[in-house]
């Protein structure tokens, strides 16, 4: 499927504004910025998923924004695209169990953790969408809403959201009467009825599944 991002004057004027937490950070003498975000903090089944991305500076890839603002096809798009222009690229996953053990905040800062120890090249600097990882002994910044203001932090998101995308379509093949490769794992109306004909799964989080 051709895939059409318009690169026009609206795009480049904001993809400029989304370099402006990176360009911070170069100016005050870092040179690997690595953007963090994660996907998959809300559904009732499967993993979280961190990914952490150092871009280069000034790179450009048209479209890349918060996932969430993206179509599934804008996502796998952009997703080779980070994949083949990126520095490096790092993910971190942290499972049900290990989600119904710690608690899914403690989780989340977990799967970010492993995210940026994968990282192929040290991070200097961490721009971190929402969070701050105090197990992580690396300058950081916390930003509200980053993977839509962050360049590297969106980057993330779409490389955590595709990550996590795929491995929930597994499921899907395994499990097919769960509807997972469509709500992915989200607690939609469809998945919730078919806990209740079916039951839970070895891949629900028993935590986020109490009531049924």
């Amino acid at each position: 499927m051709a895939i059409n991002i318009k690169y026009d004057e609206k795009e480049k004027t904001r993809l400029c504004k989304m370099w402006e937490y990176e360009h911070r950070c170069y100016d005050n003498g870092f040179k690997n910025v690595a953007g963090v975000d994660e996907a998959g903090r809300g559904p009732l089944a499967g993993p979280v998923v961190a990914a952490a991305v150092i871009l280069n500076k000034d790179m450009v890839i048209p479209g890349i924004n918060d996932s969430k603002k993206l179509s599934e096809a804008k996502r796998e798009y952009l997703y080779d695209e980070i994949r083949a222009k990126a520095i490096s690229i790092g993910v971190g996953i942290v499972d049900e169990k290990v989600i119904d053990e710690i608690n899914i905040l403690q989780a989340t800062l977990l799967a970010m953790k492993r995210a940026i120890e994968t990282l192929s090249v040290t991070p200097d600097y961490l721009l971190i969408d929402a969070e701050k990882i105090n197990s992580i002994a690396i300058p950081q910044f916390s930003i509200i809403r980053g993977d839509s203001l962050s360049i590297s932090i969106g980057a993330a998101s779409i490389i955590a959201k595709v990550e996590r995308d795929r491995i929930l379509i597994d499921y899907d093949k395994k499990y097919p009467e769960y509807g997972f490769g469509k709500h992915k794992g989200y607690g939609t109306k469809q998945h919730i009825d078919c806990i209740r004909k079916f039951g839970l799964l070895p891949i629900h989080r028993k935590s986020f599944t109490k009531n049924f």
